[in-house]
């Protein structure tokens, strides 16, 4: 047979991969799934079912078997960047819900938070499993005690099969990373770490509240006890050029992160960064600009790294702008298109 490179068997299916074929799929349950794509060259790149990307809608159904949620709760924590330990004022683009505005009632109890989102969930989805995402503001910022508690009260709500942790890595302290060995040696558990960026410049001018060595110090931690742990970048703090934020991307990359949540700087009503813009001091990216970063972003990542967003949406009644991230399906659908235009896809210009 011409141009044939390799034959192999997926799933008991037997595939054929030839050079000049875009795609080799399989059918399973109606549902077309992309298994390679081949360069000029006839060089196989894995693809994630159709997406250029690793997603993490993919990474949970390869993982579990089907269909995952995320249950945003509010623990009720506040945060040393806050409270006066470390400051009063927070981060600057930081919300007053504690970056959780779409989290629960903190004035509810976790299971009632849970059950009231789950309910509201089913009217759409009738099944799948469930991640207890514990979310607004710093979710290990409490005495252990309290800690295990309501981390045992989520993980107890039927369908849950894992925990996702947000957190400061300087609110990592030796029981609490105890208490987490804990829950990892029986639930699946990932940390959620804010980074933002790898510049202290910036992490100053945006009042982080810790240098890079601190991040570098709890990630490591968290890698001895081989918890996974995901980090946030957001793309348009102010005074970051370009080449700036792809370092930042890049310095995730080789960070020994699992998984990387990426950003648009959404300005919010009520929040330190608007004093900032009104200086004249922040500039919007524009979503042209936006979508060249992740796309160019995504291509620095490894393969094996999970994409858990690569945008997000604040409050219409909340956002001062840029107003374009309100149209995040278009953004999402423009970020595939220009992988796909440009032949690019994740693990591509990756350095290791």
């Amino acid at each position: 047979m011409q141009n044939v490179i390799q034959q192999c068997t997926f799933r008991n299916l037997q595939c054929t991969i030839k050079k000049g074929i875009n795609y080799v799929r399989y059918e399973n349950n109606n549902l077309m799934h992309v298994l390679f794509c081949l360069d000029l060259g006839g060089n196989m790149n894995n693809f994630w079912n159709g997406k250029r990307y690793h997603s993490l809608n993919y990474f949970l159904r390869d993982k579990f078997g089907e269909k995952v949620f995320k249950i945003s709760l509010d623990g009720g924590f506040s945060c040393p960047n806050r409270d006066g330990k470390i400051s009063s004022g927070g981060c600057l683009f930081c919300s007053e819900r504690g970056s959780g505005d779409y989290a629960g009632n903190r004035e509810l109890s976790i299971s009632k938070q849970f059950d009231d989102i789950k309910t509201m969930m089913a009217n759409k989805w009738k099944s799948g499993k469930y991640i207890a995402y514990f979310q607004a503001y710093t979710n290990t910022y409490a005495p252990v005690s309290e800690l295990r508690r309501k981390y045992e009260e989520a993980l107890k709500q039927e369908g849950v099969v894992a925990i996702a942790i947000a957190t400061r890595p300087d609110c990592l302290g030796d029981d609490v990373l105890e208490l987490l060995d804990e829950i990892n040696k029986k639930f699946y558990l990932w940390i959620e770490l804010g980074l933002q960026t790898s510049n202290d410049e910036t992490a100053k001018r945006i009042n982080r509240g810790y240098k890079l060595d601190v991040f570098e110090n709890a990630m490591k931690k968290l890698k001895d006890r081989n918890i996974d742990v995901v980090v946030h970048d957001i793309l348009g703090l102010p005074g970051e050029t370009k080449e700036d934020m792809l370092n930042t991307m890049d310095y995730i990359a080789h960070s020994g992160a699992k998984g990387i949540k990426l950003h648009l700087l959404h300005l919010m009503k009520q929040t330190p960064m608007v004093k900032v813009y009104e200086k004249g001091e922040l500039e919007f990216l524009s979503q042209e600009d936006y979508i060249e970063l992740v796309t160019q972003g995504i291509a620095m990542l490894p393969k094996d790294m999970v994409v858990h967003r690569l945008t997000g949406d604040a409050p219409r009644d909340l956002l001062i702008g840029p107003m374009w991230s309100l149209k995040k399906w278009e953004v999402l659908n423009s970020i595939d298109k220009t992988l796909e235009d440009n032949d690019l896809w994740q693990g591509k210009n990756f350095k290791g």
